[in-house]
């Protein structure tokens, strides 16, 4: 039976704003090290970047990272009950328009991730994507990030 349970989980919630994309990856790359940690970084954006596109400003996003010992889990969720296109369909996706300066997103998550899709939530849907477990977990730094300076 593999295991499922997580060795470490984050949860972020983002801002319904443009902000939301560096956000996500800052703490993707906080949370994870090694080989896919950009390919992460990638997907992230990729999904929160819809997520503020696509929902119209309702509500906030929400970023979950999960590091398993055979995968590491990131998942969106925002308020849009909308499934995203065609991330889970087992047909090939089209090529976009050569042109056009969108319409790569859910093509990049297909064919990078290890799997992905989505699912239906109580006010709204997450998407989700997996990378293999070559993702370990950073170095820990002396000063975690987010600590705050203590007085004497």
């Amino acid at each position: 039976m593999p295991d499922t349970a997580a060795i470490r989980s984050w949860h972020r919630t983002l801002p319904h704003s443009s902000q939301a994309v560096p956000l996500a990856r800052a703490l993707v790359r906080e949370a994870l090290s090694g080989p896919d940690q950009d390919t992460a970084e990638l997907l992230t954006a990729e999904l929160v970047a819809n997520a503020v596109e696509h929902t119209e400003g309702r509500g906030p996003i929400e970023l979950y990272v999960e590091l398993l010992a055979s995968h590491c889990q990131v998942e969106v969720l925002d308020s849009d009950p909308a499934p995203p296109g065609a991330l889970s369909s087992p047909e090939p996706l089209e090529a976009p328009d050569p042109l056009a300066e969108g319409g790569r997103g859910l093509l990049l998550i297909r064919a990078l991730a290890a799997a992905c899709g989505h699912r239906p939530t109580d006010s709204g849907k997450a998407v989700w994507f997996r990378l293999a477990a070559t993702t370990s977990l950073p170095v820990q730094r002396q000063h975690p990030p987010e600590t705050s300076p203590t007085s004497a």
